[in-house]
């Protein structure tokens, strides 16, 4: 019984300290920081390169988001296992599911070169080239492309939506690619 109650007490410890959280991030490398790549940021984290689960703002070159994030990131290249919010910056990378905007400034001064989500992409995309696995909203880009799309628009040179057939379904749904603008509604 006892060792049954020391087991208890080492998995709630070990537990606690991995749902540690911070108001306050620095660091230059992932390894070389105030706090881990493991510790929950609820505030703010300034880097060179920082990489955290996050609850806030990220300022940095590169920012690197864990687990399911939210806020606001901004930097040259954005990452993210899965976010909810902002991602400022020339390059947008979210692995899994992204709901916000994905961009830089928009429609042509100085805005993103990449914006990538891999899974469901919830809001707006702006940027030279703009990937969705699954759209549900608008990309406005020079190359928009979206793998599967539950209801979107797409606003550029050229705009793909392979699962689109070829005028078929009007008003509802245009082609699989067309230039200007394509939709699936």
């Amino acid at each position: 019984m006892k060792r049954i109650l020391i087991v208890l007490v080492g998995a709630l410890v070990a537990s606690g300290a991995l749902a540690e959280t911070e108001s306050i991030n620095i660091s230059l490398v992932p390894d070389v920081a105030i706090y881990g790549r493991s510790v929950m940021i609820k505030g703010l984290t300034l880097s060179i390169w920082g990489e955290n689960p996050q609850t806030g703002v990220a300022l940095g070159l590169v920012n690197g988001s864990t687990g399911e994030s939210v806020g606001l990131s901004v930097g040259l290249l954005n990452y993210a296992d899965g976010y909810k919010g902002l991602q400022w910056g020339l390059v947008n990378y979210t692995k899994q599911d992204f709901t916000g905007w994905q961009g830089g400034f928009c429609l042509g001064i100085v805005g993103s070169v990449v914006n990538y989500t891999g899974g469901a992409m919830r809001g707006f995309q702006c940027g030279v080239v703009n990937y969705a696995g699954n759209l549900t909203g608008l990309q406005i880009g020079f190359v928009n492309y979206a793998r599967t799309v539950e209801s979107g628009l797409q606003i550029g040179f050229v705009n793909i939506m392979p699962e689109n057939a070829w005028f078929d379904e009007l008003p509802d749904e245009l082609a699989p690619g067309m230039i200007i603008a394509n939709w699936h509604f």
